[in-house]
């Protein structure tokens, strides 16, 4: 695959807001539970530090958001949240983002990338992360509700930003 990432423009929103509503309807990595508007998808998308699309042959298949984790004091450590869309999974398209994350976390002067929530039926995820050396460092058990109502441990990850 020949993939580019890019900085997100209004354009994506439907391809951003499409693949989003798709992961959280599908209940097993984001936190939140209800899909996006496209209002609410313009507020949120605009207001990250960076969102990077990953495209295609001019198709967007996937996405990122960075901003910082916490507030102050903490502000220095970034997270993120990434997106692919069905069909593509498996392919690569993940490790990009989350490479070009990290890139991207020095360029906007962040110390390191912290996961609060990487739920632990998300193996593709867990091995991703520790693949490019990000640190497990606690879980929170039964801290995710999956869509069948049951409960799943949540992990902590952080890795430094790449300079």
């Amino acid at each position: 695959m020949a993939i580019q990432i890019r900085s997100y423009t209004e354009q994506d929103l439907p391809s951003l807001m499409e693949i989003w509503n798709t992961v959280v309807m599908e209940s097993n990595a984001f936190p939140q539970n209800k899909p996006f508007s496209p209002e609410e998808a313009k507020a949120f998308f605009d207001s990250q530090s960076f969102t990077g699309v990953a495209e295609e042959d001019g198709e967007v298949i996937g996405f990122y958001i960075l901003h910082p984790n916490n507030v102050g004091n903490c502000g220095h450590i970034a997270n993120a949240s990434y997106g692919v869309k069905q069909g593509i999974r498996g392919k690569g398209v993940g490790e990009s983002l989350v490479r070009h994350s990290l890139k991207m976390c020095g360029m906007l002067g962040f110390e390191g990338l912290q996961f609060n929530a990487v739920v632990a039926t998300n193996t593709a995820a867990i091995h991703l992360y520790e693949k490019l050396g990000f640190q497990w460092i606690g879980t929170i058990p039964g801290g995710y509700r999956l869509k069948d109502g049951t409960f799943a441990d949540i992990r902590i990850y952080f890795r430094p930003a790449d300079r």
